[in-house]
């Protein structure tokens, strides 16, 4: 999968999501009349469908209230905190701190270049990653 993602500041996209979070340059282009455009390794790519009640119920563990818009991009790392630290030094703004989910994970969200939702995530056990706690019966 190839997300595409269209920025007005090229520059600061590029400083972002290579240098800042640490993706992996693959090609670079440019053409006539400043056309640019960067590739970037960002691993194994999944596409999360979730329903409206699901989408909700993550931005309230992550966020505490509602503030995704209808897509997000996830990005596992090695330390959220850190991660965290880095992007917002690089110009993200942060949207809600480091939190443990119910299902020990460690998120963060953050808005990014390019109008990006994003959470970084950290697993912080070694389970499954697509096990999530069922919920309680109501």
């Amino acid at each position: 999968m190839r997300l595409v993602v269209q920025v007005d500041d090229y520059d600061a996209a590029v400083a972002f999501f290579r240098d800042a979070l640490g993706l992996t340059e693959e090609a670079a282009f440019s053409g006539g009349g400043d056309e640019r455009v960067m590739i970037l390794e960002a691993g194994r790519a999944t596409l999360e469908i979730a329903n409206t009640a699901h989408h909700r119920f993550i931005d309230e563990v992550e966020v505490g209230r509602p503030v995704a818009p209808r897509f997000r991009i996830a990005f596992e790392v090695d330390d959220t905190a850190a991660g965290t630290t880095a992007l917002v030094d690089a110009g993200a703004e942060q949207v809600a701190a480091p939190t443990e989910t119910p299902w020990r994970s460690l998120n963060s969200r953050l808005d990014a270049p390019g109008d990006l939702h994003i959470t970084l995530f950290q697993e912080l056990d070694a389970q499954p990653p697509h096990s999530m706690p069922k919920a309680a019966p109501q």
